[in-house]
């Protein structure tokens, strides 16, 4: 048979090779071991020698699709294989009812802060799937619904956010020595007339264009207490990294069978340490709507740890109403993570914490 120099889509195969091939990924994705011929024909239900299977897989492996590990006959996926397999011939499963629930029962507002709903999502995704879950908070976007100034103690508030979807953001401000309960609660009226419906973000320039021109009927007092209720927590760069959340890193540790597996264990740790520049990768890829799917030297900065990033947007950016991106949610973990119970977990979580953020997303859908 001949083939292609090259193979773009699973379609060009022939209908043994595509059998042979989903069998010997399927078979990685179970073990993450090397399969050989002899394993192969008891497993296959075509008929064919261990001779017959050795050619087609030679003829696989010249295609950049398969690879030897070792010096033995067996084979396993190459990045590029694992690509053609999850594009072409991966069956996504479905949730159980039970699971949905479940991911909807943790993906409300109910009184909880943000980073509470978005860290135990991300910690449900890690438990479920044996992965790192990963969370990338969105920017302050969300509708903000009431905002209210709580002193402590001399020079110190407490700022507490409630947004549209139920969440709720406390925050400790610096205010001026001498403040009185009631240039709180009018620091509070002045932010709520100005930000109800209206993100944290959106409203934060014209009310500082505001104060800068004086034309607001506050005194001075007052007037640095909104400023500081206003304020981002952090520099740009910070700010970025606060909005990564990560959880589950010991999993990667519970499928160590070798030296070199701990090698990579220790490069993935060093990718993810990184975290402005996964920031920077997850925020450059997720303009696309539905899952997206990272494998190995797919990014840069997992081409060594030799891992693989599953990934769903947080907002609707094919909306014609409302086309953003807030943020993302997903997990990290070894190419061989189970992709068909992965991609379907992640987009409907995403989908579920979209809700709470008062957007929608299309069905399932995936893309590299």
């Amino acid at each position: 048979m001949q083939f292609p120099m090259e193979v773009n889509s699973i379609h060009e195969l022939n209908e043994r090779s595509r059998e042979i091939f989903r069998n010997i990924v399927e078979a990685y994705i179970e073990t993450g071991e090397p399969i050989g011929s002899r394993t192969l024909s008891r497993r296959l239900e075509l008929g064919l020698s261990p001779a017959s299977i050795r050619n087609v897989m030679s003829d696989l492996e010249e295609l950049g699709l398969l690879h030897a590990p070792h010096t033995s006959a067996g084979r396993m996926p190459t990045d590029r294989g694992l690509r053609l397999f999850i594009d072409g011939l991966l069956e996504i499963g479905d949730l159980s009812a039970d699971e949905r629930q479940s991911i909807e029962s943790l993906c409300v507002g109910d009184g909880r802060s943000m980073n509470e709903v978005l860290g135990e999502a991300s910690e449900m995704l890690s438990g479920l799937s044996s992965c790192v879950g990963l969370v990338l908070a969105p920017k302050s976007e969300a509708s903000v619904k009431h905002v209210e100034f709580v002193a402590l103690d001399a020079g110190r508030a407490l700022v507490i956010t409630v947004t549209e979807g139920g969440l709720v953001e406390n925050r400790l401000v610096d205010i001026p020595l001498g403040m009185t309960p009631s240039a709180l609660v009018e620091a509070g009226n002045y932010l709520n007339a100005r930000l109800a419906s209206r993100s944290l973000e959106e409203a934060r320039a014209a009310i500082l264009t505001e104060l800068d021109a004086e034309n607001a009927e506050l005194d001075e007092l007052t007037r640095k207490v909104v400023a500081a209720g206003i304020a981002l927590p952090a520099g740009p760069q910070e700010m970025e990294k606060e909005r990564l959340i990560l959880r589950g890193r010991a999993n990667l540790f519970e499928d160590v069978s070798a030296l070199g597996d701990l090698e990579r264990i220790r490069k993935l740790f060093g990718a993810l340490s990184r975290k402005k520049d996964l920031v920077r990768l997850i925020d450059s890829t997720i303009g696309g709507a539905g899952v997206h799917v990272f494998i190995g030297a797919e990014s840069r900065l997992f081409d060594l740890a030799g891992c693989s990033l599953v990934v769903a947007p947080l907002g609707n950016p094919q909306s014609k109403e409302n086309p953003r991106v807030l943020g993302a949610i997903g997990v990290v973990g070894p190419t061989r993570i189970n992709y068909a119970r992965i991609i379907p977990m992640v987009d409907y979580t995403a989908r579920a914490i979209t809700k709470l953020l008062g957007g929608t997303l299309p069905k399932l859908s995936q893309s590299g």
